[in-house]
């Protein structure tokens, strides 16, 4: 799985249609902590910015519009374009985790760096479609080096189609 950068939470626009399988829809859980999910990102050192301020602010969806149909398996190249709004300067100690819904074959924790503060950047995951058909999302979020979330979360939403 690779991690460009740039995040930021897509909106929550759904689109309504008949016939659609049920979505599985999983909100984000304001009780995450990234202990939770430690198992598969090494541990890095908190590099010493002084009294900065995190924020990741989301400005579009690059590819994979909200409800995308795909085939069951398909590979999936998922990019969202956000800008580093904070004062701080994002480095190898910073990370994007997954908060809710489903992995789609994706590690659940990314690198999230470099991004210098006021600079747009662009975060790209690599997803595996699931096999059964029916509507899936994950929740994404960015994580400081004290393991504290910030910033808008990104999501994507598809439509796994029946064959």
């Amino acid at each position: 799985m690779l991690l460009v950068l740039l995040m930021v939470g897509c909106q929550a626009g759904q689109p309504a249609s008949t016939g659609t399988p049920e979505p599985l829809f999983i909100p984000p859980s304001s009780d995450f902590s990234p202990e939770q999910n430690q198992d598969s990102l090494p541990s890095a050192s908190p590099t010493e910015q002084g009294n900065c301020e995190n924020q990741l602010r989301y400005l579009k969806d690059l590819t994979i519009p909200d409800g995308t149909e795909v085939l069951s398996s398909e590979r999936i190249t998922k990019r969202w374009l956000i800008i580093n709004e904070g004062s701080c300067n994002w480095d190898q100690s910073y990370s994007l985790q997954m908060i809710s819904g489903l992995a789609l074959g994706a590690k659940k924790h990314q690198y999230l760096f470099p991004a210098r503060q006021g600079s747009k950047a662009i975060i790209e995951i690599m997803f595996t479609a699931p096999e059964n058909p029916g509507r899936y999302n994950t929740w994404w979020q960015a994580f400081d080096a004290s393991g504290k979330r910030f910033g808008d979360p990104i999501y994507m939403d598809i439509t796994v189609l029946s064959e």
